[in-house]
């Protein structure tokens, strides 16, 4: 398939529009939005980066990248969670026909062909495009990189825990139980007998001993809402000073937190030092010369080996200690320097105002990413299919810092908001200049009020 691009896609106009087809003014938050990826050359890097997928001159125009990135970002915001709701969306809606040059003539991409695309370009294709966007937000003053905060989050997988089935024999559930029956003199065929014993034998879900035949590297975990399903685990790097997310990286859902916190904290240096490396060649950049030196977590990620791991790298940790009574600290010297310094600095002034700031910084982009931005559950299977989906959503949600730090609002919805604040605000105003009027000149406010009732009846009885 040859690589369609926008520049394919411009077209002339006809010199004689029909007053058939329908026109729509267009979002004003699209219009800006679209300035400002037009202004970074968004289109011409995504062609750049995503050519090799495509054949040079075989095969028809496929969905043009730029055009397939802006659809993905779609999804965080109008806050729809498939891609089939994003292309049912994208068919109805002229003002994203406009937001990505799709013309009133011309059919919209369906869900075939964006989940098509997605799986064709690879997850450090898309790792670019993220960063691509981290590097406009640098270039605004809203990257710092000396203090990042990391937190997680779990996302029920596209699997269903009914369909789990053993990993030695590929068996059912189901017919794992009655296997069991079976072996303890139990009918099997007792639908009610096998229920009694299932209810009555200790059991767990284990990872070792279970997956999903749909999607098995999703795992067996327990969600917040306290239910038990397949899922997969988001870790965000957030900065501190502004809310930018830094890096993202995925896990299984089982994944404890102190076994990823080094990952995603090398992931959000590796990213801080490529920023610092462009910000010295363009002296554009804001960001913190020293890359990240402070490390900002709640108690899930208190351990002996992360703070020692995380002291090797020369990283301050401000990682909140949960009570575990008195320690034994016996040949272990390293792990008590570390964790006693670590102790010492949320203590202080400086620690506590972090921890303050986690709420603000972190716990709302997980609410933009995930409650409000159309990821509340995944509707794509495997690790790397979830990577992509997490790496766009993150990178819609520094947009939307972007924009909302140019234009005052992130989303459509907060710029018709804003909007209808701005004309009630206009409103109160007459209202209170009137109220004013009214009360200092009582007289002249009814014969100007007279005079206008006798204008509006002349002028409908001149009009018959």
């Amino acid at each position: 398939m040859a690589m369609g691009t926008r520049k394919m896609r411009e077209r002339q106009e006809g010199l004689w529009y029909g007053g058939e087809l329908a026109t729509a003014p267009g979002h004003p938050f699209y219009k800006r939005l679209n300035e400002v990826l037009d202004k970074a050359k968004f289109d011409r890097f995504c062609e750049k980066s995503c050519a090799g997928f495509y054949h040079q001159k075989l095969g028809r125009p496929s969905l043009p990248p730029g055009q397939y990135f802006r659809i993905m970002m779609i999804g965080f915001f109008e806050g729809l969670e498939s891609e089939r709701g994003i292309a049912w969306r994208l068919a109805d809606s002229l003002t994203l026909r406009q937001f990505l040059s799709i013309g009133l003539d011309e059919k919209t991409p369906d869900h075939v062909t964006i989940s098509r695309t997605r799986r064709l370009i690879h997850a450090s294709t898309h790792q670019r495009i993220f960063s691509f966007v981290l590097e406009q937000l640098a270039q605004a003053g809203l990257v710092k990189g000396k203090t990042i905060g990391v937190d997680s989050t779990t996302l029920e997988a596209n699997a269903a825990m009914k369909s789990i089935v053993r990993r030695d024999t590929g068996e059912s559930y189901m017919a794992y139980l009655k296997r069991l029956a079976e072996a303890e003199g139990i009918d099997a065929t007792d639908a009610a007998a096998l229920l009694r014993m299932d209810r009555k034998r200790k059991k767990k879900s284990s990872n070792e001993d279970w997956q999903s035949p749909s999607d098995p590297e999703a795992e067996i975990t327990k969600l917040k809402d306290g239910r038990t399903a397949l899922a997969f685990k988001a870790e965000n790097a957030v900065d501190m000073e502004t809310g930018a997310i830094v890096a993202v990286t995925t896990h299984g859902g089982a994944a404890a937190d102190t076994s990823t916190m080094a990952e995603t904290v090398i992931e959000a240096g590796i990213a801080v030092a490529g920023l610092i490396d462009v910000g010295t060649a363009e002296g554009s950049y804001e960001v913190h010369p020293e890359g990240v030196e402070e490390v900002v977590a709640d108690k899930g990620y208190h351990s002996n080996d992360v703070l020692v791991e995380l002291a090797g790298m020369d990283v301050r940790t401000y990682i909140a200690e949960p009570d575990r009574g008195p320690r034994n600290w016996l040949g272990k010297a390293a792990e008590k320097a570390a964790v006693y310094g670590n102790r010492r600095r949320i203590q202080g002034n400086r620690g506590k105002s972090l921890q303050r700031q986690r709420g603000e910084r972190i716990e709302r982009n997980f609410a933009h990413q995930f409650a409000t931005g159309g990821l509340g559950r995944l509707y794509v299977r495997g690790g790397e299919n979830v990577h992509k989906k997490f790496l766009i959503q993150a990178a819609a949600c520094n947009l939307a810092l972007l924009m909302r730090s140019l234009y005052g609002s992130g989303k459509p919805r907060a710029t018709h908001d804003r909007v209808v604040d701005a004309i009630l605000t206009i409103l109160a105003v007459l209202k209170a200049v009137e109220d004013v009027f009214t009360a200092s000149s009582p007289i002249l406010f009814r014969e100007l009020r007279f005079s206008r009732c006798s204008d509006r009846c002349h002028s409908r009885l001149s009009a018959g």
